[in-house]
């Protein structure tokens, strides 16, 4: 397992922007991705990179949402622009061999969007 901690959580207003961060233990995976929890709804993969590196999203973040990462300090990011409401939750980060197929995860970071 690979030790993920989240952080860059907060409360914004709709148009705003946040830059959450996972920091991890060096690299032991293949795949990793941001993935959030509202209340009452199913946990849902925001962003990743797949085994094979390149990105994915998931269709109500395209455009506004990017992930990012730095070899050198075993960090990848979620920089989120033009948030909306409905982007609240708690967003955790977590990591395996396959996009989807994760055994770490983080502890999440709160992330709420007002109107």
């Amino acid at each position: 397992q690979v030790n993920l901690v989240e952080s860059g959580g907060g409360s914004v207003r709709a148009g705003g922007s946040l830059r959450l961060s996972c920091t991890t233990s060096p690299r032991a995976f293949s795949a990793i991705a941001w993935l959030r929890q509202a209340p009452g709804k199913q946990r849902e993969l925001v962003a990743g990179f797949t085994s094979g590196g390149t990105t994915s999203y998931a269709d109500s973040v395209k455009g506004r949402f990017t992930i990012s990462r730095d070899n050198n300090k075993n960090t990848v990011y979620l920089q989120m622009n033009s948030l909306k409401p409905e982007d609240t939750g708690l967003y955790f980060c977590a990591a395996g061999r396959l996009l989807g197929s994760f055994n770490s995860w983080g502890q999440g970071t709160q992330v709420t969007v007002s109107s």
